[in-house]
């Protein structure tokens, strides 16, 4: 074997399957509209290359081979890839095969995230998802090192991720109180206001993590006149709500969180006006992956923005 396997070209395997369903060197080469002899030849050079005869041929005919037989499904296989891979790389160049890595704050686990995940899913349903569950400050930090695709954060951008990262709204929210469900001196009906609640420690994440959600949320007790008593800081909302059923304080949410369901908490509006609370997604501004725009294409179409 004089020649590197790694040299050989397809057109010689596919002479080789042609002879191999047809059994006659002189039906195939009709089948392939050529003559005999160019054909015999390609595929002694093939033998030679593999190194081993893959025809018996005598008077009664051709036959396969032992080697024959073990190349003639892989020989089938590879000719079948190739063909597809013009069908492959458009589907690529459409964003239709790929991967995706998706962080997202725990309050779009309750309101964005399931709905269009699903539409997602349906429209590209051979794209890898890899989703994260992530806080904003991490969300960004990722984002431009390049670690995940995309993320459902709740802004405000600081200003040097502003550079990098593009950013597209996707959910305005009202804020609404997470109370202990058997909590005295509450009326049971209707909005409540700050004012007329017990004294309840607030339960709250760090700062740091989304710190304009925080100063939102503190923003309402200073509209009411009011400062609360910062209790447990928790950083998922799945855990200031599970803070809140354990009766250790109350919080304030996002609407959608309220979709969380656990015994011994009570969702209530607020009389007083609460700022909006968004949900964003952002990505990194110099990520040409056609798996990306098709995820924000998809997005932008939806009811969701």
């Amino acid at each position: 074997m004089t020649n590197d396997l790694r040299n050989i070209e397809l057109r010689p395997l596919r002479y080789f399957v042609t002879v191999a369903e047809e059994l006659h060197f002189g039906k195939a080469a009709l089948r392939l509209h050529m003559t005999q002899p160019p054909l015999s030849q390609t595929i002694q050079a093939l033998e030679q290359q593999l190194g081993a005869p893959l025809f018996e041929r005598n008077r009664r005919g051709v036959a396969l081979t032992q080697a024959g037989l073990a190349l003639l499904p892989a020989a089938r296989r590879l000719l079948a890839q190739v063909q597809e891979l013009p069908q492959l790389v458009q589907r690529a160049a459409a964003g239709e095969v790929g991967s995706l890595t998706l962080a997202f704050v725990s309050s779009a686990d309750y309101s964005v995230l399931p709905p269009f995940l699903r539409a997602y899913r349906a429209a590209y349903p051979q794209v890898q998802l890899t989703l994260q569950e992530a806080t904003s400050d991490l969300q960004l930090d990722d984002l431009l090192q390049g670690r995940i695709d995309a993320g459902l954060l709740i802004p405000p951008l600081p200003d040097k991720a502003r550079q990098e990262l593009d950013y597209l709204p996707v959910l305005n929210e009202p804020l609404v109180l997470a109370l202990p469900a058997d909590l005295h001196g509450v009326k049971r009906k209707g909005k409540l206001t700050l004012a007329s609640l017990p004294p309840l420690p607030l339960i709250i994440f760090p700062r740091a993590i989304s710190p304009a959600l925080y100063d939102a949320i503190l923003s309402v007790f200073r509209s009411a006149g009011l400062t609360p008593q910062i209790g447990q800081q928790a950083i998922q909302m799945q855990t200031i709500v599970s803070l809140v059923s354990a009766g250790m304080g109350m919080a304030l949410v996002p609407q959608s969180v309220s979709n969380l369901m656990r015994p011994g908490v009570e969702y209530r509006a607020l009389t007083e006006a609460t700022p909006l609370v968004e949900t964003g997604l952002a990505w990194r501004r110099d990520n040409a992956s056609p798996v990306l725009h098709g995820f924000l294409d998809l997005l932008r179409k939806s009811t969701l923005c």
